[in-house]
């Protein structure tokens, strides 16, 4: 019995919200956004406070229908860095103090696994984002903004955002294990639609890419922190179990199969996913490959830790150029560190070297490809730190062109 009034409550509820939503008054508040530059736990107490005061402001009977049998239950899609895509040190710390602040309002919330059996039961999906930016005091170090939203999971609309500014006081950069490991820039239009949902105002729809794949992302999320803990074959179980549902071909998948199994040392599969990586990104015109060099040379970096895998990245882009049938623009970038003018020749003759190796493995290639270097004009990180923190930004880019 108690089911079936829960159900009836929901059902209501959710119809009520729509009606709402279409009348323009879904929610009574604008999004929130505090400029002030605060401490790192400053400033996520303001944007989670800022969300939890938008909720307050909904229209009363629906509040109040809703908390009748149950707190609001709250999933949390893993946050990321906005720019990259990446999930780090700092966005895991933002994410748990979110999860903190939210706890300690209990008679509001109760956050729940990111798990596809706890989308039916929860009300919200909650998305959250950081971005480096440039400080708005005088000499001052950069700000990260901090954005979050809360979306319903049952019409797709996000029913509160708000953002804040954090300063930089030695906040952990450093991507975690996925994305240090991962050979491309895994930011696809997924990830992308996650990122907007996170700056989307109050009563208008989530990214529809995004949104109409969580379910897909809770195993993802799982898959990932299973790779985080060094569990690759728990791993590659479950981003394989991510490639067979219809949302599955996503870079962050097909990059999880490669990175799970050349940890297991399945060198064949592994060059077999990552010749689908490569087709997806190359389908995208969206495949950015951190091939790193030692300093200052045109030398891969000399670690085979690092660089071994480098000739069946290498082979896999040539043969699915080949196949596909496309001319491409190999594009050179640089950290950072140093002038302008010597990134780019830098940056220009790591790109040639690229080229060439393409040309070596498929010599049809030589004619459709020409090498250029953009130096550190289009970096995604920007520190300059020539570490993991910024190996983004000393990838090799291959844009389709036309022949």
């Amino acid at each position: 019995m108690m089911d079936q009034r829960v159900l009836a409550i929901r059902r209501l509820s959710a119809y009520a919200t729509v009606l709402l939503i279409v009348a323009g008054c879904a929610s009574t508040s604008a999004p929130t956004s505090d400029t002030s530059e605060l401490s790192f736990d400053e400033a996520v107490n303001v944007a989670t406070d800022g969300l939890v005061a938008q909720m307050q402001k909904l229209p009363a009977f629906l509040a109040t229908l809703e908390a009748t049998l149950m707190k609001r239950g709250v999933v949390i899609d893993p946050m990321v860095d906005a720019a990259s895509g990446q999930q780090t040190g700092a966005t895991r710390l933002l994410e748990q103090r979110v999860v903190d602040r939210l706890r300690s309002d209990s008679s509001q919330f109760d956050v729940v696994p990111f798990q596809v059996a706890n989308l039916g039961k929860a009300q919200y999906l909650l998305t959250g984002t950081m971005t480096r930016i440039a400080s708005g005091q005088s000499g001052a170090r950069q700000v990260f903004q901090i954005n979050l939203a809360l979306t319903d999971l049952r019409t797709g609309m996000v029913v509160a955002q708000a953002a804040s500014r954090a300063r930089d006081e030695g906040l952990d950069t450093n991507p975690t294990p996925y994305y240090r490991d991962s050979p491309i820039l895994v930011k696809d239009k997924v990830v992308d639609g996650y990122i907007s949902t996170s700056q989307t105002p109050p009563g208008r729809p989530a990214d529809p890419l995004y949104f109409e794949r969580v379910a897909t992302a809770t195993i993802i999320s799982e898959a990932t922190l299973a790779y985080n803990n060094e569990g690759y074959q728990d791993a590659l179980a479950l981003y394989r179990n991510a490639a067979a549902t219809p949302s599955g071909e996503q870079l962050r998948v097909l990059n999880g199969i490669y990175l799970a199994t050349w940890k297991l040392g399945r060198t064949d599969e592994a060059e077999e996913a990552f010749g689908k990586v490569v087709a997806l990104g190359l389908s995208s015109n969206s495949l950015g490959v951190k091939f790193l060099f030692n300093p200052g040379t045109t030398d891969f970096w000399s670690d085979p830790q690092v660089s071994g895998p480098y000739r069946l990245w290498l082979r896999q882009i040539a043969r699915q150029a080949v196949v596909t049938k496309v001319c491409m623009n190999v594009v050179g970038h640089t950290s950072l560190t140093g002038s302008e003018p010597y990134n780019d020749r830098l940056s220009q003759q790591r790109a040639a070297y690229v080229k060439q190796r393409l040309d070596t493995e498929a010599p049809e290639l030589a004619p459709r490809t020409r090498a250029s270097g953009m130096g550190f004009r289009e970096n995604i990180v920007g520190t300059g730190t020539d570490d993991a923190r910024d190996a983004l930004d000393r990838r090799v880019e291959f844009k389709i062109t036309e022949c």
